[in-house]
Formats: C-alpha cells, sequence, structure tokens
C-alpha cells in the first residue's frame, strides 16, 4: 500500500502557501468580496488561495487532477486533489477567525473516489490538523511538532456533545423535529460550525457533529482525518466517506444513535 507521506509532506507545503496568502488578507479593509450564482460569498482572497494551491499542484503532481471550490475540476486520472481555499468565507468576511483552508488528495478505488490525505489549517486560531491514511491524524504547528489524535471514548447520549453549524438546513430538509429531539437528549449542543467540530471530533473534545447540506470540497479532508482519528464519518445514509451531499461524524460509539435521530421523521 502507498503510504502517501510525500502527498502528506506537498500538502503542508501548499497549506503553508495558502496560510501566508489569506492570512495577509484577513480584516483588510479593502478586501473584495463578490455573490456568488448560489448567493454565498467569495472574496479575492479565497481565489488567490485556490489559484496559488493549483500552481504549485500544476509544478509538482502535474499528472493529477485538481477539483476546487472557485474554479472547478481540471485534468483527469486516477489521483484527485480537492481543495476548499477558505472553508468559512462568512467568518473571513467578518473578521470571525474560525475558518481554514482545506486541502485532500483522492485516489481512486472501489466504490469511487476516497480521501487518503487531508490537511486541515487554521491560521488565524494558530492550528493545523492532517492525516494520510494507514498513518493516524495529528494536529500540531509542523510534521515533527504534533500530537496525535483519538476520538473520545464516550458511549452515552446523555454524557456526549453535540457540534452543528445551523438550524435553517435541517429545517428546509424535514430534519428539525428529529434534531431537536438529539439535542435535548445530549449533555451539549453547540453550533461551532464549517471545519472546526470535525476537527474536535478528531481530537475527542466533541463526541459527535452533522450537516444537512455539503460539497466534496467541505468534506474530504475532514473525512480522512476523522477516520484515521479512529471515528466514523459518513453521509445522513450511512454511505462511509464524503460522497453523499450532506455528513455525520462522531467517535463511531455512538453513530447510529446520531443518525437514527437525524433520520427519524426524514
Amino acid at each position: 500500500m502507498p503510504d502517501y507521506l510525500d502527498d502528506l509532506r506537498l500538502a503542508h507545503v501548499l497549506a503553508d502557501a495558502a496560510d501566508a496568502a489569506t492570512t495577509d488578507r484577513f480584516k483588510a479593509l479593502d478586501l473584495k468580496v463578490e455573490t456568488k450564482p448560489d448567493m454565498t460569498p467569495v472574496s479575492e482572497a479565497d481565489k488567490a488561495a485556490e489559484e496559488l494551491i493549483r500552481g504549485q499542484l500544476q509544478r509538482a503532481r502535474p499528472r493529477d487532477a485538481i477539483l476546487g471550490e472557485e474554479y472547478g475540476v481540471e485534468g483527469t486520472g486516477p489521483r484527485r486533489w480537492v481543495i476548499d481555499p477558505i472553508d468559512g468565507t462568512k467568518n473571513y468576511v467578518r473578521g470571525v477567525p474560525v475558518w481554514a483552508t482545506l486541502i485532500s488528495l483522492m485516489e481512486a478505488g472501489e466504490g469511487g473516489f476516497q480521501p487518503v490525505v487531508g490537511v486541515v489549517s487554521a491560521p488565524a486560531l494558530g492550528r493545523r490538523w492532517w492525516a494520510a491514511k494507514g498513518h493516524g491524524a495529528f494536529s500540531g504547528r509542523s510534521l515533527t511538532k504534533a500530537s496525535k489524535l483519538h476520538v473520545s471514548r464516550v458511549s452515552k447520549l446523555s454524557d456526549a456533545s453535540f457540534a452543528y453549524s445551523s438550524l435553517s438546513g435541517w429545517e428546509e430538509q424535514g430534519r428539525l423535529d428529529g434534531f431537536l429531539d438529539l439535542t435535548r437528549e445530549v449533555w451539549r449542543a453547540r453550533a461551532y460550525g464549517d471545519f472546526w467540530p470535525y476537527m474536535m471530533v478528531a481530537e475527542g473534545s466533541v463526541d459527535m457533529c452533522a450537516e444537512p447540506e455539503l460539497s466534496l470540497w467541505d468534506m474530504a479532508a475532514n473525512a480522512i482525518i476523522v477516520t484515521e482519528a479512529g471515528g466514523s464519518f459518513t453521509g445522513l445514509d450511512g454511505r462511509p466517506g464524503p460522497h453523499s451531499g450532506n455528513a455525520a461524524a462522531s467517535n463511531g460509539l455512538l453513530h447510529d444513535e446520531l443518525l437514527g435521530y437525524l433520520n427519524q421523521r426524514y
């Protein structure tokens, strides 16, 4: 089995470059922000970071395909880099420090493309998380200054912490009643949003999280980090991996109950 460590090192180099570009424009008074056709914001920093990552990948991995949120897919083949240049753009443009660059390498296999490398870098928080298939998940300042991650061992909903992004998506999908029932059963429910809940699941500080509507670039890096930390990452339909258009992540012990509540009245 490939060890993917060279790809992981490259992903860190890409994240370093993106961090420099995004932090340079964070809280800039002249930051340019546009509205995309789906009515979500995109800043000049989103575009610049993705262009930077694409340029480095084209030089370092010219045979690999690239899929990014801002510029779509380029190339074909059994390996595909998936990029979200700024996950949490709404936070970014308002000066909230909870945003990150998500970089993942996906490889073709049984059941389609699956993530084999993931890096989530949140420079305004001073945090970075990463994983490579078969090598575990880590957090730290660099590859050599890192702590291994492991999900929690909480096994009862009444002891569990549940994280989510917002209520509107659950309501739009007709899942709000089950969602609210779940929040009443758990020890704590908090809306952290975007990449952060998945990283907290991997760290063991949160026991489960879910979002009702997502794109592949929102999930690919998160999925490999959660699973390499010993957790479960599926769609709300229970399908493993980041391909369902939504996500549920947990320490594994609570996963069936999490899915049960979110699907109970759907």
